[in-house]
């Protein structure tokens, strides 16, 4: 199988678990969730040390993967599942909580920093580069001076969560449009909003 023939790889941070399942940290998770239903499939349990489901999207092949570890170890499941799927970076998107975006914001980039976000960090450590794509959601900054690391293992607020339905929607549609049309389609048809 050569690289044209290899898949988009999307993966969405988060932390496992039930007590985690509502955090800001794990919107990651959220959006990847709302993909896997539009690809129509389940998350199974993959030896990457990732939940992983192959399917399409935006005619594109595409595998969606939920590392099972914690966020700050996350690296490894996500370097093990572009290693088995034979996917190269450029082929990579991961899907994460952005503190210094507004709540619901999302925008889309290719490589930089990792602005003290641990499970980015993790990543770009284990695959020994920053060259990916990030779709980031905009979770905002914490109130007062409450630490931000307290802040995204909080659950969203009660008015968040009356939007949360359709910003985790809005998400996924760039993560489709990244997929199926390209980087600066994405940016040109989400960053306007």
């Amino acid at each position: 199988m050569g690289e044209d023939d290899a898949p988009q790889v999307v993966v969405g941070l988060g932390n496992p678990g039930p007590q985690y399942a509502g955090n800001r940290h794990n919107i990651g998770f959220l959006v990847a969730d709302e993909l896997a239903a539009r690809v129509g499939g389940k998350f199974k349990a993959h030896r990457s040390g990732a939940e992983v489901l192959e399917g399409r999207l935006a005619g594109a092949r595409v595998v969606l993967v939920k590392p099972r570890s914690f966020m700050n170890v996350s690296g490894g499941p996500v370097a093990g599942a572009l290693r088995f799927f034979k996917a190269p970076l450029e082929r990579l998107s991961v899907v994460h909580d952005e503190l210094d975006l507004p709540f619901g914001a999302v925008r889309l980039k290719l490589g930089g920093g990792e602005n003290g976000h641990n499970g980015l960090r993790s990543i770009s450590k284990s695959l020994g580069s920053r060259e990916y794509h990030r779709v980031r959601f905009g979770i905002g900054r914490p109130p007062g001076r409450q630490d931000p690391a307290d802040f995204v293992l909080r659950d969203f607020s009660a008015a968040e969560r009356k939007e949360l339905a359709f910003e985790v929607d809005r998400c996924a549609d760039a993560v489709e449009a990244l997929v199926g049309q390209g980087l600066t389609a994405a940016q040109n048809s989400f960053h306007a909003t």
